[in-house]
């Protein structure tokens, strides 16, 4: 019996966080200011690069 409401449990309340987490990441990552930030850090490789 333990099992079937853990298992209840995980089916509704942990989808339901993961979907949040999911949404609040991509929300983070698409929030305003943030294009500059991560302009910056993909260009990390190349900052030392010689220019011939």
């Amino acid at each position: 019996m333990e099992y079937e409401v853990l298992r209840k449990f995980a089916d509704t309340w942990g989808l339901l966080f993961l979907v949040s987490v999911f949404l609040f990441v991509i929300a983070w990552v698409f929030r305003p200011g943030s294009k500059k930030l991560y302009e910056d850090q993909s260009n990390i490789l190349f900052r030392n690069e010689k220019k011939d």
